[in-house]
């Protein structure tokens, strides 16, 4: 239908976007794509048996999701609430009659033609026969099997068509970058919690939380996850993060706690927009020989800070089971 309001009203027209198409739905010896009739007969005879009763070519439709139940409980809920079987038949039946090949070269309007290569409903080559006598068509054939869209590599579809449309491809999500990692811990929390009991330890925690989220704010820092008594945090420069550190010590001594900070600069991935990678677990193991109201750094984290007034002392080398290489270690007077 698209095809022949596209050649008959071009005015009315801005583009064609074809996906897994073809202009001739069943192979003759002129037209050497598509299924044979000796092949459509059996899916109409499938279609009036199973239609609604069970799912019906999931495993071709969407291979990448022929196994997913949630799907396959959808694909089924979709055939049998669209249609009848005998309607199902009667639709089969009309589309394999379908041939339009006459249209093709009439169609002037701006043609975007996209398969995915190892589609197994519709051969790729009825596409790359429509781009050939489409006027000014454009063919991208996609990786997949996928014949439906909503399955498969859909941000690809998306982008091409994006990019046909406004003459602009979206810019990637970024799932990698640079940042400042701080890994913040209370000292003695256990000793603490069973001292104090229950209710005033989880008093006091809250307390402490509220003066880390607080300098937190007031250093540009993003809280990415808090564990048990612990923050982690990153910063887009590393001299916020060590001052945001300081504070942190300041403040949280006041309420009677010592903390150790751990940081460390490096390449994080984005995962569910949060922050994960070696290099957070870097700054978790840096957090660890830290000393009690002390801050600890990289020698990543150092280097970047060079000629920023900031003092380091030397803390030696060390290496950790799990944690690639060996670190310099450095104590930051702040």
């Amino acid at each position: 239908m698209s095809l022949l309001f596209a050649a008959t009203f071009p005015e009315r027209t801005a583009a064609l976007v074809l996906l897994s198409s073809s202009a001739k739905a069943t192979r003759s010896e002129d037209y050497p794509f598509g299924p044979t009739p000796e092949v459509n007969d059996m899916v109409a005879a499938r279609f009036a048996a199973e239609w609604g009763r069970r799912v019906v070519y999931a495993s071709t439709q969407a291979p990448s999701l022929a196994h997913d139940e949630s799907f396959r409980s959808w694909f089924w809920r979709q055939q049998r609430y669209s249609m009848s079987p005998g309607a199902a038949v009667a639709w089969f039946r009309m589309t394999t009659e379908i041939d339009i090949r006459h249209v093709l070269p009439v169609i002037r309007v701006p043609t975007l033609i996209l398969h995915r290569a190892g589609d197994v409903v519709m051969d790729p080559g009825a596409s790359r026969y429509m781009a050939e006598r489409v006027v000014s068509a454009r063919y991208v054939e996609l990786p997949g099997q996928d014949n439906l869209p909503l399955a498969g590599n859909v941000d690809a579809i998306v982008d091409e068509v994006e990019e046909f449309l406004t003459g602009a491809r979206p810019a990637p999500v970024q799932d990698r970058v640079l940042a400042t990692v701080m890994m913040t811990d209370i000292v003695g929390s256990t000793e603490t919690a069973v001292r104090l009991g229950d209710r005033v330890w989880r008093d006091l925690l809250e307390t402490h939380h509220r003066v880390v989220r607080s300098e937190l704010g007031r250093f540009g820092g993003r809280e990415v996850d808090t564990a048990g008594d612990g923050f982690l945090a990153t910063f887009d420069g590393p001299a916020r993060a060590i001052r945001c550190a300081s504070a942190i010590i300041q403040g949280v001594r006041a309420l009677g706690l010592d903390v150790r900070i751990g940081l460390h600069a490096g390449e994080c991935e984005v995962i569910a927009g949060k922050m994960g990678g070696v290099a957070v677990h870097i700054a978790a193991r840096v957090a660890t020989y830290a000393q009690p109201g002390e801050v600890l750094a990289t020698s990543t984290v150092k280097d970047l800070m060079v000629g920023s007034g900031f003092r380091f002392a030397d803390r030696g080398v060390t290496t950790r089971k799990g944690v690639p290489d060996e670190w310099r270690l450095f104590a930051v007077n702040c």
